[in-house]
């Protein structure tokens, strides 16, 4: 299956494709974020969410998850797999609680982990876990990856506004582009609104480029 076929090609750089337009180039990275959720620079390098895979790959892909979403566990291991062996993919994983409850305590828990450096190895161990997701739970799955948890809800306190302005970000980016549940993805400029498995993304993968190159 080519997912060039079967799948528009969005146009992130475009003022269309989001329904806003860039702003001023003479503004801040962080104030361009603030003002316009649904620029380029918001969607790809929003600052309050660190980049996992190759941070200078020539393709980045965007996932938006939930942790209690089941096909976002399922389709973890063949992405890493796939980002890892390519090496030259920037992936970002951007928290989508549409499930509520736990799924924004762990989103806003492990958004306050960047503070420590820890937000993509928390990412693994959550997503990963095998076991029903608790607060009790989550707590101990973040102290495996060597979390400070006393430092982890200081942090997620004193950066409250900027973690929620993030997750407010990345649902205003998710419902833009029309996606209905998790995950979804944005890879290079296709929108793929769909579990994928390890074959169909790297031919995602090889489509983002070759459309770059056009």
């Amino acid at each position: 299956m080519l997912i060039t076929r079967r799948y528009a090609l969005i146009r992130i750089l475009s003022v269309s494709a989001l329904g806003t337009g860039l702003l001023q180039t003479n503004l801040g990275h962080a104030q361009r974020i603030t003002a316009d959720p649904l620029s380029r620079d918001s969607v790809l390098k929003d600052p309050a969410i660190p980049a996992a895979g190759n941070i200078e790959g020539d393709i980045t892909i965007v996932e938006y998850f939930d942790y209690q979403c089941p096909y976002c566990k399922k389709v973890y291991p063949d992405l890493i797999k796939v980002v890892n062996e390519d090496g030259n993919v920037r992936l970002i994983f951007k928290n989508w609680p549409i499930f509520g409850g736990i799924s924004v305590t762990a989103a806003r828990l492990v958004m306050a982990l960047q503070f420590q450096g820890k937000y993509v190895d928390a990412h693994k161990a959550v997503m990963t876990a095998s076991n029903r997701l608790t607060e009790q739970r989550l707590k101990e799955l973040v102290i495996q990856v060597g979390v400070d948890i006393d430092r982890a809800y200081a942090d997620l306190e004193a950066h409250a506004a900027e973690i929620d302005a993030a997750l407010k970000r990345n649902d205003d980016q998710a419902r833009a582009f029309g996606f209905q549940g998790t995950p979804a993805f944005i890879i290079g400029t296709f929108r793929i609104p769909m579990v994928l498995d390890e074959a169909s993304f790297r031919q995602a993968i090889s489509d983002a480029r070759a459309a770059a190159k056009k």
